[in-house]
């Protein structure tokens, strides 16, 4: 009976001890247990989100826009040019050689229009760095036919052999779209079910611009339009225009042959409107339109533009205020 009582008591004293003990000894107690355990069970995978983002740089705008379009948030798209300088000026500083250095794919238009990049890419030296040119297979038209057909005399040193503006045409743009898509698959392979998705959405929304571009311009078949510079030949060809010029550049300064040859075309058309840019060309306009009593308004061709032009659409926005502005200098009237 002693012993009995004597055991009871010890049990007794043992519950009192361990409920005065803080709760952290005692889950510190129970880690310390579970800790064999632990150690025979295997690490879990790390997540996917890991992965390291592909990095792209892109030109100008509108190969910013496409190349956004199709990547989506698979890559990290930047853009090389500040959206306030285009490539017809653009001087390479050592900084953007950098961009260049940690990028894994460059996106440009080709066809000449970006001279700059050969040398900083050289700079650059990353050799496994992807060149994506959207322009590869686009049906092109050369710059001295363009020339032959406005009537223009231009320096030939200072062209491209092919007109670079292939973007203003949405048709044409569907190929650039199709070459930025291979291009990102080719550099990222687990991405590719993402960039032929994204590519796809975009196309469908390039095919609906063309059709709804065609129809508005279908009325005005074969007649003539005057540009400030020539970044409107694909353009006019694809919607049965006839597309003239005042210079060859922005940078070009019009000779009196060039003033008269515009103002020619204006009087044998009867166009309505001056189509300057947003860059330039109202200054050069202005006293042309007071002389043969027209209108001067806005074709973006999108070379530069405010910070905003790097948003998603800009480009199909833009294109559509565009094809409005053609219509109103054909028919002189606002809206269309």
């Amino acid at each position: 009976m002693g012993l009995q009582r004597s055991s009871r008591i010890v049990r007794q004293l043992s519950v009192v001890v361990v409920s005065a003990m803080p709760l952290a000894t005692i889950f510190y107690g129970i880690a310390l247990s579970l800790g064999s355990c632990a150690s025979n069970v295997s690490p879990q995978p790390q997540s996917t989100t890991s992965r390291k983002q592909l990095q792209v740089v892109t030109t100008f705008i509108p190969i910013t826009d496409f190349t956004k379009g199709v990547a989506g948030d698979r890559a990290q798209v930047t853009q090389l040019l500040p959206t306030n300088v285009g490539p017809h000026d653009f001087q390479a500083k050592p900084e953007d050689a950098q961009k260049l250095v940690k990028a894994d794919v460059l996106v440009k238009n080709g066809l000449g229009v970006e001279g700059f990049l050969d040398e900083l890419v050289k700079n650059a030296g990353n050799s496994n760095l992807k060149i994506i040119e959207s322009s590869k297979g686009v049906q092109t038209i050369s710059t001295e036919a363009i020339n032959a057909g406005a009537g223009a005399k231009p320096d030939k040193s200072k062209h491209e052999e092919f007109n670079p503006h292939i973007w203003l045409d949405p048709k044409r743009a569907i190929r650039q779209v199709e070459n930025i898509r291979d291009g990102l698959i080719a550099a990222d392979p687990s991405g590719k079910e993402i960039y032929t998705a994204n590519a796809a959405a975009y196309m469908q929304r390039l095919r609906e611009l063309d059709t709804e571009t065609t129809k508005m311009l279908q009325p005005f078949a074969g007649k003539t339009f005057v540009a400030f510079h020539d970044f409107a030949p694909y353009f006019a060809q694809s919607y049965n225009l006839k597309a003239n010029f005042l210079v060859d550049v922005p940078e070009d300064n019009p000779s009196p042959n060039d003033v008269k040859r515009v103002m020619n075309t204006v009087k044998t058309t009867n166009l309505k409107t001056l189509l300057a840019e947003p860059q330039g060309g109202e200054d050069a306009f202005a006293a042309l339109a007071k002389d043969l009593k027209v209108r001067v308004s806005t074709f973006d061709p999108m070379e530069t533009g405010s910070p905003e032009a790097l948003q998603s659409e800009y480009y199909i926005t833009t294109m559509r205020q565009n094809v409005k502005t053609m219509v109103t200098a054909f028919t002189g009237k606002q809206g269309g």
